[in-house]
C-alpha cells in the first residue's frame, strides 16, 4: 500500500454511531431549551469533541449547559449503543486487509476513550485495536479541526505525517487532517461530498477503501 499508517476516525467510519448520537444530542439540547433538529446536530457537531457543543450553545445563547451535561448525554448514548450500535458495513473487511498487508493502523477520534471502547466492545471491533492504537481528543489540548490529534497519533505510532492517510467522514475531521499535512479519504455515506472539500479521494462504500489505498 502507498501509506505507512492508516488513521481511522471512529464515529461514522468504524462504528455506525452518528445517527444514534446525533439523534440523542438533538433531543437533549431541545429538552434543555435549545431547539436543535437532527440535521442541525449533524451540521454543527458531527465529528466534534464535546467542548464544541458547550462553546456553540454559549456563543449562540449566552447560556451555559448544565455541569452534568456530558455525563447525562454519554449515559444515554452508551445505553443506546448497547441496543443499536453496529460496525460500519465493510469496516472489518478493511481491517482484515490491512492486517494481511502488514499495514499499521490506528483510530483517532473526537470521542472520549470510554466512548471509543464502549463502541468497539459492543460491535466486536475491540479485537482489532490494541490500547496503544487508540487515540482520543482527550489526549491533546485541542480537538478537530485542529491537527493536534492526528499529529499526536502519527508521532505515537512512529510514522511521519506525510506517510499517513486519514479516513474521515466529517468536515471538521477533514480540515484537521489537511492541517496535519496528511492525505485524507472522505467517506460520504452520511456527509454530502461537497462538504468534504479538499480531500485526496472520496468514496461512499467502506468496502471500497482497501482497494483505493493500494
Amino acid at each position: 500500500m502507498r501509506y505507512d499508517l492508516v488513521i481511522f476516525d471512529n464515529d461514522g467510519v468504524l462504528v455506525d454511531s452518528e445517527p444514534i448520537s446525533n439523534r440523542l444530542l438533538a433531543g437533549y439540547l431541545t429538552e434543555l431549551g435549545h431547539p436543535t433538529s437532527y440535521e442541525d446536530s449533524l451540521r454543527d457537531y458531527m465529528g466534534a469533541a464535546m467542548h464544541r457543543v458547550h462553546d456553540l450553545v454559549e456563543e449562540r445563547t449566552g447560556e451555559r449547559l448544565p455541569d452534568d451535561f456530558d455525563d447525562v448525554f454519554h449515559a444515554r448514548v452508551f445505553a443506546a449503543f448497547e441496543r443499536e450500535l453496529k460496525p460500519v458495513a465493510g469496516a472489518v473487511g478493511v481491517l482484515e486487509r490491512l492486517v494481511a498487508e502488514g499495514v499499521p493502523y490506528c483510530v483517532a477520534s473526537s470521542g472520549s476513550h470510554e466512548r471509543i471502547r464502549v463502541g468497539h466492545r459492543t460491535t466486536g471491533l475491540d479485537e482489532w485495536f490494541e490500547d496503544a492504537w487508540v487515540f482520543s481528543s482527550e489526549d491533546v489540548g485541542r480537538g478537530k479541526p485542529a491537527p493536534d490529534l492526528f499529529l499526536y497519533a502519527a508521532e505515537r505510532m512512529g510514522v511521519a505525517p506525510e506517510r499517513c492517510v486519514v479516513v474521515e467522514d466529517s468536515p471538521l475531521g477533514v480540515r484537521a487532517a489537511i492541517a496535519a499535512g496528511m492525505d485524507v479519504y472522505g467517506f460520504t455515506a452520511m456527509t454530502p461530498a461537497e462538504r468534504l472539500s479538499g480531500v485526496t479521494q472520496l468514496f461512499d462504500d467502506m468496502g471500497q477503501l482497501a482497494d483505493l489505498l493500494v
